[in-house]
Parts: C-alpha cells; structure tokens; sequence
C-alpha cells in the first residue's frame, strides 16, 4: 500500500533563502582576526554544519584546533554569530529563493505540513526578516537538538513535531550533509544544486520544485 506524502522539511539556508554569502562574510572575518586563510571554496565545507562544529574545520584546516580553551573558542563563535546577525538586516521578503514561496501556498492548499529543519541558531531570525515564521507547522533549530548534521536528529525531531513519521515526509537540502541526515532518517530526500550525492532526486535550482514532483518522488 502507498503511504500518502503528509509534509515537507525545508533546511533553510539554500533551500529558502540564500545567506550563504552573510556566513561566508563572518567567518572569514572571524578566520582571518586569528591568522587564518579563508576563502570561499573552503566555505564551502562548513554548509548545514553547526557554528561550532564549523570552527573547529576552520582551526583544523591550519592545525590550530588545540590552541584555544573552550572559552576562547566560545567567544570566537560568538564574534561569529554577532557579525553575522548584523548582516541579516538586509534580508527582506524579496529574498526568499524563487518557487518557494508558490510551492508552500500550494502544500498549504493540500493540508501538507511544513518544517524547517536548519542547524542555525537564528533561524527564526531569518524567518521573520523574510514574513514567513508563520508558514511553518514546527520549527528545529539549533536549540532542540545536540548533534548536527549528517546526524539524522534534526530531520527526526522535525517530523515528529509535525506529528508524522518518516515514511509520510520528504526532506529538502541543498548540502551533502543535509542528504546525508535525511537519509539517515529513513526520510525520502530531495537536493538542490550540483555535485550531491546519494539524494533520491535532484533539482538545479529551487524553481523546479512543486509538489507533483514531490508526489511522485515519495510514491517510488
């Protein structure tokens, strides 16, 4: 018997705005204030991963991961996240990636829940800048969960809080460790961007999702 799609988790960075950009500005800063070369190829490594877990791939990259305390390494996450939150003042409505907000109005039509699934401790910050806290049945952000992605507790803890299991979702990403989590979860999962691997389908750009695509998808 085919199980009938109940809801959709969206991560948030890539997947319903893009502030890639605003992370890569701070922690270059932050990189750079303790000797450290950052560019954006590097960046690239540390989408879906946690502030900290991100620190750490920064310090490793210069064999510098045990020169600091943890209160040292606190206060330069801190420093991070201070920068970075200052950034997002310019994030307006107008910056939600194109057919995200058509694809919500229409699982909304159809009773489909919707949850965000983003490792970042300012996700309601980005939510509300962008007029869509509201469009979200459950939001996990860093606060509900203790391990990050490709751990699967983000994805877990977003379908439970929708009251579905996972056969009854689909999980969308645009970072290999956000596959990687969905996945784990037993949850069918949907990439967005190139050079993914091991998502159960892939699109170029968010402007290619709807929910017939997801439909059909999680029939498979």
């Amino acid at each position: 018997m085919t199980i009938a799609l109940k809801g959709v988790l969206f991560d948030l960075d890539g997947v319903i705005t893009d502030t890639a950009h605003y992370h890569y500005l701070a922690w270059k800063k932050t990189a750079e204030s303790i000797g450290i070369e950052f560019d954006e190829a590097f960046n690239e490594n540390l989408k879906g991963v946690s502030r900290m877990d991100s620190l750490l791939l920064i310090l490793k990259k210069d064999n510098r991961e045990n020169d600091f305390t943890k209160e040292e390494l606190e206060t330069l996450a801190a420093d991070k996240n201070e920068f970075y939150v200052s950034l997002l003042q310019e994030i307006s409505p107008a910056d939600v990636l194109p057919g995200i907000k058509e694809l919500i109005a229409e699982l909304k039509m159809q009773n489909l829940k919707c949850a965000i699934a983003s490792v970042s401790k300012n996700a309601r910050t980005v939510l509300s800048a962008l007029g869509m806290e509201q469009d979200f049945d459950y939001i996990v952000d860093a606060a509900k969960i203790t391990k990050s992605k490709p751990n699967p507790e983000i994805f877990i803890e977003a379908t439970r809080g929708l009251g579905l299991t996972p056969s009854e979702v689909v999980g969308i990403e645009d970072a290999q460790a956000g596959i990687e989590a969905i996945n784990a979860a037993n949850i069918v999962s949907v990439g967005v961007g190139s050079g993914l691997r091991n998502a159960d389908m892939t699109v170029k750009h968010t402007g290619l999702l709807d929910l017939r695509i997801l439909e059909i998808l999680h029939s498979k």
